[in-house]
């Protein structure tokens, strides 16, 4: 019996001592502060203001990014669609702002004709500048009777009849050298065929061909005028001569 009563008072006094330590440990907490159970790191703030900043400049950055259209652009626009072939005029000035030379269409104008090659041989033949017949012929080795003049001279070229106002042609590929008037011939043009070879038109009006033109075989040179008092007789002609290394040759050897 009495080691059971002992038993029991010692259990007893245990647990109270048990009770008392709990009380002891819950009231050190209770006067301390509360941790915090996360470990803070150095620098935090200045970091999650610096993400903050961050997204904040990023957002910005895509709405500064687009520059607005140059004035001159917009003009350069509205222009084009308004009128495009005044842009493409603008832009084919250089960088000095003077016009660039225009890009001519081939086969057009003089340009075109310098191409042609002025290669007359002697088995080169010409073509009639103007269809009629032959009223005085070609005679430098002896003479022929002019009417209108009654009287006997050599004759270096082709007198050809030819209604007024018909047309004359270049009778070959050729350079015009000279455009001039004569008292004796009228209105002429003075061709160079290339290799010393030239021809003379007499006798025209509304000379359509200028001085330096390249021609090609065919192209109109003009019309047949009024005969000069030289030919008043003869009546209305086209004086045609031929030259080679400015002697007078005979035209008829050459025509076709």
């Amino acid at each position: 019996m009495f080691k059971d009563k002992l038993f029991l008072v010692m259990l007893v006094l245990g647990l109270l001592t048990i009770v008392a330590a709990a009380g002891v440990v819950t009231m050190n907490r209770g006067d301390g502060q509360e941790q915090n159970p996360y470990v803070e790191m150095q620098g935090q703030e200045n970091l999650l203001a610096g993400e903050t900043e961050t997204e904040s400049q990023v957002s910005v950055a895509g709405e500064s990014n687009a520059k607005p259209v140059p004035e001159k652009t917009q003009e350069k626009v509205a222009k084009q669609e308004s009128n495009p072939d005044t842009v493409v005029q603008e832009e084919a000035k250089g960088s000095s702002g003077k016009a660039l030379p225009e890009a001519k269409a081939v086969g057009t104008g003089q340009d075109a004709a310098k191409a042609l090659v002025l290669d007359f041989a002697d088995t080169s033949r010409v073509g009639w500048p103007v269809m009629g017949n032959v009223v005085l012929d070609y005679s430098m080795d002896s003479t022929i009777y002019f009417p209108t003049l009654d009287q006997y001279k050599c004759n270096p070229a082709l007198v050809i009849q030819g209604e007024v106002s018909s047309p004359v042609y270049a009778p070959a590929n050729a350079r015009v050298a000279e455009v001039g008037v004569n008292e004796e011939i009228g209105n002429y043009l003075m061709l160079d065929l290339g290799n010393e070879y030239t021809a003379v038109c007499g006798q025209l009006k509304e000379v359509t061909a200028v001085e330096g033109e390249y021609l090609e075989k065919g192209q109109l040179l003009g019309y047949v005028a009024e005969p000069t008092k030289y030919y008043t007789v003869e009546g209305s002609n086209l004086y045609f001569q031929m030259n080679y290394q400015g002697v007078a040759i005979d035209p008829l050897d050459y025509l076709e």
